[in-house]
């Protein structure tokens, strides 16, 4: 799958896009909300990897301007500080998954086996 990572933490996202690129998936990263969006205004990957805690424009802020543009695109929130209410509105906004930071890659298989067979769906169960 391709994928696009933003993930503001340079250590978490080269981490990431290691473990990503060692499934086979071909990854693109971007360190801030603004360089993920101009991103997918140049290519639609097949699913969204995102940090809810971005400098500026926050993932849920992200997730908006995704839901806008592109409904049913697959987007994977992971987070390690997220607010329930951040949450909350990350479901209502129609997340196809939420993964916490520490359980992501033993969970991210499963969690985009899901998104490429619900195409973008509504949000499965926190995975925490």
């Amino acid at each position: 799958m391709k994928l696009l990572l933003i993930e503001d933490d340079r250590n978490v996202a080269d981490m990431l896009a290691t473990a990503f690129r060692d499934e086979g998936h071909t990854t693109t990263v971007k360190h801030s909300g603004e360089a993920g969006l101009s991103q997918l205004g140049l290519e639609r990957p097949d699913a969204v990897v995102l940090d809810v805690l971005l400098p500026k424009m926050n993932g849920i802020e992200v997730l908006r301007h995704i839901r806008a543009s592109d409904p049913t695109l697959p987007v994977i929130i992971v987070s390690g500080f997220a607010t329930p209410g951040q949450l909350d509105e990350a479901r209502r906004l129609g997340v196809t998954e939420i993964i916490s930071k520490p359980h992501i890659l033993t969970h991210f298989t499963d969690a985009l086996a899901r998104a490429a067979n619900v195409g973008g769906g509504p949000s499965g169960p926190f995975t925490g």
